[in-house]
């Protein structure tokens, strides 16, 4: 997930499970309640949400709907099948492929990650830096992207978002992005009790998939997660336009872009295996029920995958419980689902899991920061928030 803090931004497929889809019909509360489910959407929009569009899914129950608009300018409606920049999510899949070839011995996971890529982690750090540490945010290396986006170093001044607009089209490459992470000032020492979220790890990752298998690690990522989940409207940007119907999305940068503006176009190289992602509310949920199920990776796999540790977040407020990509999130009075969030520049994504996988949740929402920022710096309370927080309850809960 892509945050601002004060001063710093931060093998074969499997068969389709398509389900049934609810249409405004309403079940018992211990399955899924399509009229309540609408209302807790509508909520979202209601409190200032341009447009949001979701997915729930309980054993072969799915719920699917969309409230308010794609298209501030135009009034057109958003849509529950449209695509969606996903941001972060992006994790979990590199990390599902790192698995995959741990399961083959090419990589160890407490193996230092200077042994596969001495070039780009030199030195002492190389020898102490695991590839568990990468993939768990223990790593200590600081986020590159106050140095690929520099003017986000002047945040909350009004000139903060120049970088944004300056980078619309450029082309990064993942060494240029790790070598700024790499380089700057770390942020906590390696195999700490807290990590430190940072995208610079799984660009790492992406390296480190493209050294021992000698394909491109987005290719890796197609051929061996992407199809392998039999997930048709999931993919790597190879342009700067989402392909298909899509929402645009507003970026607002805590009040610093006012009316927040238009990022749906964007070259996505700034993220790459780390955020880059264009999929569904359907195929998100896809994904992490066949995660859960053992389909993409064994069970003990999955099992270090869940093995958490506290990590700060972007944001520099809010502690993750972050495994190997994935979080761990904890519904008061409710129970504990795993899934990941995940932002770019204008869209936001949340996906959670039961860890059965039978009750599920995937919703997109089209503006980003919505909050205004107070004297300190800490992101203020917005009514987006607890509505939120209503339909990730009525979802997950019933």
């Amino acid at each position: 997930m892509l945050s601002v803090s004060a001063g710093v931004v931060a093998a074969g497929s499997v068969p389709a499970d398509r389900g049934s889809v609810l249409a405004g019909s309403t079940v018992g509360s211990s399955s899924i309640d399509a009229g309540r489910l609408k209302s807790a959407l509508d909520g979202v929009h209601r409190a200032g949400m341009p447009g949001v569009f979701a997915e729930v899914r309980h054993g072969g129950q799915v719920w699917r709907d969309a409230s308010g608009v794609a298209d501030v300018k135009t009034g057109r409606p958003v849509r529950p099948d449209m695509r969606h920049r996903v941001g972060s999510i992006t994790k979990t899949f590199t990390a599902v492929a790192v698995m995959q070839e741990v399961e083959k011995g090419r990589i160890e996971l407490d193996a230092p990650i200077g042994r596969y890529l001495p070039q780009m982690v030199p030195g002492q750090r190389g020898d102490r830096i695991t590839v568990r540490m990468l993939l768990n945010h223990t790593s200590g290396f600081p986020e590159y992207l106050p140095y690929a986006f520099p003017s986000l170093q002047e945040f909350p001044s009004a000139t903060a978002a120049k970088s944004l607009d300056d980078n619309r089209s450029r082309q990064f490459s993942p060494a240029e992005l790790i070598k700024m992470g790499v380089e700057a000032p770390p942020a906590g020492e390696p195999g700490g009790p807290t990590g430190v979220y940072s995208n610079t790890n799984y660009l790492l990752l992406g390296e480190l998939l493209e050294q021992v298998t000698g394909d491109t690690a987005e290719g890796y990522i197609t051929r061996n997660v992407i199809e392998r989940a039999g997930l048709r409207n999931t993919e790597f940007p190879t342009g700067m336009r989402v392909k298909g119907p899509h929402s645009r999305m507003y970026e607002g940068l805590f009040g610093v872009i006012d009316p927040p503006r238009d990022y749906s176009v964007y070259n996505m190289s700034w993220v790459g295996t780390g955020a880059a992602l264009v999929s569904t509310v359907e195929d998100m949920n896809r994904f992490y029920r066949l995660l859960f199920s053992g389909k993409l990776v064994k069970p003990s796999s999955l099992a270090q995958m869940q093995r958490t540790n506290p990590v700060l977040g972007q944001d520099g407020y809010r502690m993750k419980d972050y495994g190997l990509g994935l979080l761990r999130v904890t519904i008061p009075d409710c129970g504990t689902f795993w899934g990941h969030d995940g932002t770019v520049w204008g869209a936001e994504t949340m996906v959670l899991t039961s860890s059965d996988g039978k009750r599920q949740l995937s919703v997109a929402m089209n503006l980003v920061r919505w909050n205004k920022l107070d004297s300190s710096g800490k992101p203020q309370p917005h009514p987006i928030d607890d509505a939120l927080s209503a339909l990730y309850q009525r979802a997950m809960c019933g």
